[in-house]
């Protein structure tokens, strides 16, 4: 069936999108795409607690052992331990600090005040070591650091298989450094596309919105 119409006014009745509004609604779907879904992220920052409060299951999801809690201008010498950020921070006590997640999570990080090397080992759910970091000097305390150093260094592991614990171990007997602002994500993000694939998805649209919208108005105006 032809269009009742005259040429002009059948256009204004089944006008659509023209390909290049169409190319463009299909360039803003393929970038949304390509963005990377950040992971949920949670920080602890050990304030709220009394001073010398031991930390285990306070917070949901993560059982802390050898930590405890000091406070600046009580127990914490903040010279040389400065917190990160508030009053209060996390030391070992008694051993290395362990974390264990409730559920795997794919990176951790914390900031770091320490009187000797650290390192910071991550393990998944079979107990087998994924990742592992350490620290960049051996003593970065507020005046006793060595040269070049500063307090509070952030130290972080990620792993795409999930990390279900972390061990962040100092002096074996404990009281070798703080940790404040601890982070972890519980998911991973999307890769993106490499800028290639992004080019060739956007010249494939172009060229089918093209052939679709060649067909729609050869059939209205029956040249099929």
């Amino acid at each position: 069936m032809r269009c009742p119409f005259s040429l002009g006014s059948c256009t204004q009745f089944i006008r659509r999108p023209g390909i290049w509004e169409r190319f463009a609604l299909a360039v803003l779907f393929l970038c949304a795409l390509a963005s990377p879904l950040y992971s949920d992220q949670v920080t602890i920052n050990f304030e709220g607690f009394a001073d010398g409060t031991a930390i285990t299951t306070q917070y949901a999801g993560l059982a802390f052992s050898n930590a405890a809690v000091a406070t600046a201008g009580v127990s914490l010498n903040e010279f040389e331990f400065p917190p990160h950020s508030g009053l209060n921070v996390a030391f070992d006590n008694g051993g290395p600090i362990t974390i264990v997640f409730s559920s795997a999570v794919s990176s951790f990080d914390a900031f770091f005040t320490y009187s000797v090397p650290l390192t910071l080992d991550a393990f998944n759910p079979s107990n087998t070591l994924v990742a592992s970091a350490n620290s960049l000097f051996s003593n970065n305390e507020g005046i006793s650091g060595v040269p070049g150093s500063s307090p509070n260094e952030r130290i972080q592991v990620s792993s795409s298989g999930g990390i279900s614990s972390v061990e962040i171990l100092g002096a074996a007997s404990g009281g070798s450094y703080t940790i404040d602002d601890v982070t972890y994500s519980t998911s991973t993000s999307t890769p993106i596309p490499e800028p290639g694939s992004l080019i060739l998805a956007l010249a494939g649209s172009a060229v089918l919105i093209a052939f679709r919208q060649r067909s729609f108005v050869a059939g209205v105006f029956g040249l099929v």
